[in-house]
This record gives C-alpha cells, sequence and structure tokens, in this order.
C-alpha cells in the first residue's frame, strides 16, 4: 500500500514554499508599517475639530471596513488601469491590504487616545505644549501601551489575510501551493506544509507581539502580568 504523504516530493518542494512564505511575510511588514502610519493619520484626522480634515477621514475609514477586501483589490487591480493607474499586482495587493487595515488601526488609535485620562490633556495645555509635541511625547507613548495588544492582534490578522492577494494573482504561500498541486496533482503535501507555515509563523508573531507588550508596560502591570 502506498504512503499516504510523499516525503520526498514534500521535501523537494519546500524551497519554493519557502521562497512564498518570505514574500508573503515581507508583504504583511512592509503593508503593517504603511497600516500604522497611515492609520494613525487617519486617527488623528478623524479627532480633528477641522471638519474638512475630520470628514473625509470618518468616509474613508467607514467606506472600507465596509466593503470586502477583496473587492478593493479587484478595483485597485482591474479597475484603475481604466482611470490611468496602473499597478503591478504586488503594488496593487500591498496598497489595498495596508489601506484596508489602516482603517482598522485607525479606531484602534482612536480608542487608545480617547482612553487617556483627560487631565493628560489639561496638563499639556498647561504647560503650553505644541499639539505636535504633547502627542509625540506625553499622548501617543500613553495610548500606544493600551492599543498594543490589538495592533499585534492586526498584524496576524493581515498575515492571514495575505492568501486573498492571490486574486490578482500576487503569488504569495497558499497561490504557489496551489500551483504546486495543479502541476504535480498532489494537494496533500503543499497545502499542508502551507497550513504549517502559516500556523508556526502566527505563533512567533504572537508570542512576539506578547514579549513587546510586556516590554512596554509599566512596572505595575508588569509585575501583576508576571504574578
Amino acid at each position: 500500500m502506498a504512503s499516504l504523504v510523499d516525503f520526498d516530493f514534500a521535501w523537494s518542494i519546500l524551497p519554493s514554499l519557502l521562497s512564498a512564505a518570505m514574500t508573503t511575510i515581507g508583504i504583511t511588514l512592509v503593508g503593517f508599517v504603511i497600516a500604522l502610519v497611515a492609520g494613525l493619520a487617519l486617527a488623528l484626522m478623524r479627532r480633528s475639530h477641522w471638519r474638512v480634515l475630520s470628514w473625509p477621514a470618518t468616509v474613508t475609514i467607514e467606506f472600507i471596513r465596509s466593503t470586502p477586501l477583496l473587492i478593493q483589490l479587484y478595483f485597485l487591480f482591474y479597475v484603475m488601469p481604466e482611470f490611468g493607474l496602473m499597478l503591478s499586482a504586488t503594488a496593487a495587493g500591498l496598497t489595498g491590504i495596508a489601506l484596508h487595515y489602516a482603517c482598522y488601526v485607525a479606531e484602534v488609535y482612536r480608542a487608545g487616545l480617547d482612553a487617556v485620562p483627560r487631565g493628560q490633556w489639561e496638563a499639556c495645555k498647561t504647560l503650553s505644549l505644541p499639539p505636535f509635541a504633547a502627542y509625540r511625547r506625553v499622548i501617543l507613548p500613553q495610548a500606544l501601551r493600551t492599543v498594543l495588544p490589538a495592533l499585534g492582534n492586526y498584524l496576524v490578522a493581515m498575515f492571514k489575510d495575505t492568501p486573498v492577494l492571490s486574486a490578482i494573482t500576487v503569488v504569495e504561500l497558499m497561490l504557489q501551493a496551489k500551483n504546486i498541486g495543479s502541476q504535480s496533482f498532489r494537494y496533500l503535501e503543499p497545502i499542508t506544509m502551507a497550513g504549517i507555515f502559516f500556523l508556526c509563523i502566527s505563533l512567533v508573531a504572537a508570542m512576539l507581539v506578547r514579549r513587546l507588550e510586556h516590554a512596554t508596560a509599566l512596572p505595575s502591570n508588569r509585575a501583576r502580568s508576571t504574578s
């Protein structure tokens, strides 16, 4: 009776899956950095008292959060060329997933900023700190401690959503596994290995986020978490 799993075949496809996994990790990291920066900008704009800033940010956040990522990717890759914006599959995928998660990250930032005690804002005004200095030195460091676990969750979620990019022909880990399966007519090994890669990388990312959360926690909270 033939073995269900062909370990020689699995070993032979390992390099191509590892290469695709590195591409997936790269897209995730770059996309998440963009999401962190764009999300912070959107959160600050939405909190602004100027409607010329708050309204466009609010409409953008609610529109993107209310539509599927897949449709947004299709629009960037297949529709925007009709308006003169030509993007490669990787650029469209990176832009789409980064902007999609930027809107979720913006809401996380907004919750963190709202959680900063009012006394901290009043102290900044008393010290006559400029708004930029107040955010950078006082408000944001406190807000980030609060929202770090949620940001870590979105990092893992973004990584697990990268297979959606295969819909616009981005050769990430899952599409590479499907390509190997269609060429060899063996899907068990590549799909299983892709699932194991996603599981292992997600667990490592979650562990690193927990370590970062512990390292940036206040001493009192750190002692409570270890007790």
